[in-house]
């Protein structure tokens, strides 16, 4: 396998910027939440750095994903019910039959991404968008820690 590194770029980080990003969930599914980092970023001055995303709970996930064709979130929350089902002898199940699969699907997407920051914008490719993908059927609010360490513009 042949690859081509780009030229190198060195910056001494200046800034430590954070935010907690409150969300309310319609129940399970994905919520696109790329706007408000970007938001955040272009708040924050951004220069050259790296966006650190991360949910305080254990029942929800972060994910980069396509943001192109609403089928792919379909599919992918399919997938996942597949790999967790809620018909399963789980023994965790103290608040309903969806409470011990979300743990299962929140531990196999993660809870914390890092994005890099290029001239003051998310170095997100052509399709990507961050999401907070949400395992319980219920609505619920949501925590996202934002902090972006880098240079100021």
């Amino acid at each position: 396998m042949t690859g081509r590194l780009s030229n190198l770029s060195a910056i001494a980080p200046d800034v430590i910027v954070s935010a907690t990003l409150q969300l309310e969930t319609p129940g399970a599914g994905f919520t696109e939440i790329t706007r408000q980092a970007a938001d955040f970023v272009a708040r924050a001055q951004a220069g050259d750095g790296v966006l650190f995303v991360f949910l305080r709970h254990t029942s929800a996930s972060l994910t980069i994903q396509e943001n192109a064709d609403p089928d792919v979130q379909r599919d992918l929350v399919t997938a996942l019910d597949r790999l967790a089902p809620e018909d399963v002898p789980w023994v965790h199940d103290v608040e309903g039959p969806d409470d011990m699969p979300a743990h299962v699907k929140a531990m196999l997407n993660g809870v914390s991404l890092h994005i890099p920051v290029r001239g003051g914008a998310l170095a997100l490719g052509t399709w990507q968008g961050l999401y907070l993908v949400e395992h319980r059927r219920r609505p619920h609010s949501r925590e996202v820690v934002l902090q972006f360490v880098g240079s100021k513009r």
